[in-house]
């Protein structure tokens, strides 16, 4: 394939499996920071969620075909990559826009921005685009896009003078800023990558009676089971909130009774998912629901009412102990990735934190699961316990560290821990879905199942599938001398 040096509008075939997508520039002091990143859009033109959108702050696709490789610098000259294998894209993607944003200025200040467009491995250039702009503070530099059962790719060349922000709204992406902050920082809340715009009421603020939980109305009667426990706190709940708490104890019981296992005890540890694309769950309530569930799991299992708790994204961070008379306080403070921002990369604490909140910009907003197991195997190690550990593991998919996940899963096979995955929707959960079949454990010590809309599931059948298999493991893990 021959280089060839490309003007706006022009396009070229591209016959190289995957292609190296290079933005240069001359180091210059006082100039911007240019970030290359790309999106990957489906026929109607819009990404299809959060995960579609690959840059600084989500380096890798799902689908493990399009990378933010970073930047280099050499003889003056600074590079930043992103990395496209056409071969390992979606069916449902028909184009990739590659963008280019600068971070502290306009690309008026920057010389010498030049997209490259290089082949298998880099080894060879195929066309070269130079650019010029002047207020703008990003720009679409090209696209690579499906015709006819071809890849081309098309020098583009369009800026925006409202940032990385404003090139993902044109595509599906909704930025809601932050009044105090927005002007300087785009420190809004995530993108809504459903098409939806969230609500504006503060994020902080969960429903008094969360909406989204079936009605206790509609769950089937059930009597009193005699090993219903009653938990340290629960008395000074809010009352709508202490007969959810009374009901759903119950329904736990009742899960643990068809499972012949009344009367068992564990610690319960909860872990959140946090990443950019859990955005539409927590900005509608969902997740302060689910706390609100598990809760009654920890009171019921727990007689201290306590449940250990794990945020993550790109990173993993410890929450405060979800104490059970503390409980609204608690997801009034600690149920907050609505405050993450999606683009900026500023590790400042937010103005305005409480003691314990986890400013969640620090988190990141990519999937590593593997953080998370890591830091609860870790705690249970160093605080050793009478009896069993429950991790109730909360992610919508986009799992992507399959090799790292497992790793980590088959190492604690000989630890007092049951790991029950939920999968919020339908997505890419990897190896979770997997784990049940995977040979070469002493006892089976993971557990998954998936949800289309956790809100819409009733107590009782939630229990009975979060609770099927931890029995069955106690069981096993006596029996191996684990426990």
């Amino acid at each position: 394939m021959t280089a060839r040096s490309m003007s706006k509008g022009a396009n070229l075939p591209v016959d190289a499996p995957d292609v190296l997508v290079e933005l240069s520039w001359a180091e210059g002091a006082g100039a911007p920071d240019i970030d290359a990143s790309a999106l990957l859009l489906a026929q109607d033109g819009r990404v299809r969620d959060d995960g579609d959108f690959v840059f600084y702050n989500q380096p890798l696709h799902a689908s493990g075909a399009v990378r933010h490789i970073g930047k280099r610098s050499d003889a003056g000259v600074m590079t930043d990559t992103v990395q496209v294998d056409l071969r390992s894209l979606e069916g449902a993607i028909t184009r990739v826009v590659l963008c280019a944003s600068a971070d502290g200025g306009t690309f008026g200040q920057v010389t010498g921005l030049t997209l490259r467009l290089l082949g298998t491995g880099g080894r060879s250039e195929v066309a070269r685009f130079e650019m010029q702009a002047d207020t703008e503070t990003a720009f679409i530099a090209g696209e690579l896009y499906l015709r006819e059962g071809r890849w081309k790719f098309r020098a583009v060349g369009q800026g925006y003078a409202s940032g990385l922000a404003g090139v993902a709204t044109d595509f599906g992406i909704t930025v809601d800023e932050e009044p105090e902050e927005a002007a300087t920082s785009l420190s809004a809340p995530p993108l809504s990558s459903r098409g939806l715009t969230p609500p504006t009421s503060p994020a902080l603020t969960p429903p008094t009676s969360p909406p989204l939980s079936p009605p206790a109305i509609a769950a089937p009667p059930v009597s009193r089971p005699a090993d219903a426990r009653l938990t340290k706190g629960e008395e000074r709940l809010p009352v709508d909130m202490r007969k959810r708490l009374s009901l759903r104890k119950e329904q736990v019981a009742v899960s643990l009774s068809k499972r012949g296992a009344v009367g068992i005890s564990a610690r319960v540890v909860l872990v959140l998912d946090a990443s950019g694309s859990m955005a539409f769950l927590y900005s509608r309530g969902v997740v302060a629901d689910v706390v609100e569930r598990m809760a009654a799991v920890a009171a019921q299992l727990d007689d201290d009412g306590e449940m250990q708790a794990w945020t993550f994204a790109s990173e993993s961070a410890r929450l405060p102990d979800l104490r059970l008379g503390e409980l609204p306080e608690w997801l009034r403070l600690h149920v907050r990735v609505g405050e993450m921002s999606l683009f900026r990369r500023s590790k400042k604490p937010r103005r305005g934190m409480e003691p314990g909140q986890v400013d969640m910009r620090t988190v990141g907003i990519q999937n590593e699961e593997q953080k998370a197991i890591a830091q609860v195997r870790s705690y249970v190690r160093e605080n050793p316990a009478t009896v069993p550990t429950l991790v109730l593991f909360f992610s919508d998919g986009g799992v992507y560290r399959d090799a790292a996940i497992e790793r980590e899963l088959r190492a604690a096979v000989e630890e007092p821990i049951f790991w029950q995955f939920v999968g919020l929707g339908r997505s890419d959960y990897g190896v979770l879905e997997r784990f049940d079949t995977l040979p070469g454990r002493r006892v089976d010590n993971v557990g998954f199942f998936a949800v289309d809309d956790v809100s819409t599931v009733p107590d009782q059948e939630l229990y009975d599938r979060l609770l099927s298999e931890f029995p069955d493991w106690i069981t096993a893990a006596g029996r191996a001398g684990i426990l």
